[in-house]
């Protein structure tokens, strides 16, 4: 018998879970145009801060969060050119242009290119003159080759520009991912009342991307790993997971998107009764994770989050540095537009913590041959300090509070 079915794990089923899940109805506004302009703005006043004449988005992410522009890279080039004067010129396959101006958000010109041209040529030919291009750090490298190798270009890497732009989150990007971060809060709940023993990882994970689904993700799950028992050691995953017995530690992380912002949350529980060292060990996580947000602080460094979670563990006996018992990776990654994102939480980051920053604390603990433990919430700076996403786990029996 499931002990700790009382605090809402076990005990129902995913039809009965499934029907009660409705979607909100308070949404947070649609970033509009005027935002993407003022990202375009800002990218256009750091091309001058650098000595630079343009930059060149790549298809894909990028491309998006600074032109409102949907397009999915492939191997025909299609991407943007920005200029320090702040204007925009599309290079995309002639063939393709009517399709792309359904999808163009910021409208610039076009560099329209035919398949038997160079793409990079064309681009050159537009160009008055020699041009010091920044080139964002997703474009393929045969792309980054061929500007490289061309007369008209001097070429140097946009990471850092983009990289300090998309860091720090407007109020609108927080509220994308804050309704982000709750429906996968619901889904987290919901999971745990459907276990039971001999569930397996297939059934959990199918439910979790339902139940996105009924809540207005039409594309279900962005990613789903659960983990029962020993199989929670290995911090993505086993090749061929077990089914959920009686007295299992359970793993899920798992997020979705929306509107193209991301959740990220991962939770770690008792399915059962716990031994002594789980429950220390679950424990040490959650001193490990307060030690992270305590941290997290206007002005300290990413790299010192890290260092302070790795001092938290050494005191509960520990590590040290990534050994194990202990932890085996970063304290955390950045959020937004994509799963992992600058900023990352890692030893010798010297990246400031500046207000509108997003990122995970998940410094998890493995046992290794026989558990882990992952409690993954992730925080955005305001002006004030750390803020969190959602409301961090429990206890290991409790983990919802219920």
């Amino acid at each position: 018998m499931n002990s700790n079915r009382k605090y809402g794990i076990g005990g129902s089923t995913p039809e009965q879970e499934l029907a009660k899940l409705k979607e909100p109805t308070n949404k947070p506004p649609q970033i509009n145009q005027n935002e993407f302009q003022k990202r375009l703005d800002k990218a256009a006043a750091a091309l001058k801060r650098y000595d630079l004449d343009a930059l060149y988005l790549n298809a894909g992410v990028n491309l998006y969060y600074f032109t409102n522009t949907e397009w999915n890279p492939s191997e025909r080039l299609v991407g943007a050119i920005l200029f320090a004067d702040g204007s925009l010129k599309y290079v995309v396959p002639k063939f393709e242009i009517g399709t792309f101006n359904d999808f163009i958000g910021i409208k610039g010109d076009f560099i329209p290119w035919s398949e038997h041209e160079c793409p990079i040529d064309k681009i050159a030919d537009s160009l008055k003159a020699k041009t010091r291009l920044a080139i964002d750090d997703s474009t393929p490298f045969n792309l980054v080759s061929r500007f490289q190798n061309h007369e008209k270009f001097e070429i140097s890497t946009a990471e850092e520009m983009i990289k300090d732009i998309r860091m720090v989150k407007s109020d609108l990007e927080i509220a994308h991912i804050q309704y982000a971060m709750d429906l996968t809060m619901q889904v987290h709940k919901a999971t745990a009342r459907i276990l039971k023993p001999g569930i397996t990882t297939a059934e959990v994970e199918s439910f979790i991307n339902s139940a996105h689904q009924k809540l207005g993700i039409e594309s279900g799950s962005y990613f789903c790993i659960v983990l029962f028992g020993k199989d929670s050691s290995f911090p993505h995953g086993v090749k061929s997971p077990k089914p959920l017995e009686e007295n299992d530690i359970v793993l899920v992380d798992t997020g979705c998107q929306y509107k193209g912002y991301l959740s990220d949350i991962t939770r770690t529980y008792i399915y059962g009764d716990a031994t002594d060292k789980e429950k220390k060990i679950w424990d040490n996580e959650k001193s490990a994770q307060l030690a992270a947000f305590k941290a997290s602080q206007l002005g300290k460094t990413c790299g010192h989050i890290d260092d302070q979670v790795r001092v938290q563990l050494e005191k509960d006996g520990l590590g040290p540095d990534y050994d194990l018992p202990g932890l085996p990776h970063r304290t955390g990654h950045g959020i937004g537009l994509e799963i992992h994102e600058h900023p990352f939480i890692l030893r010798g980051n010297e990246i400031e913590i500046k207000t509108g920053m997003a990122f995970s604390i998940e410094p998890m603990i493995v046992v290794p041959d026989e558990f882990g433990i992952r409690l993954e919430d992730h925080i955005y700076m305001t002006e004030n300090g750390p803020k969190w996403f959602t409301e961090p786990s429990h206890s290991i029996d409790n983990p919802f509070d219920v």
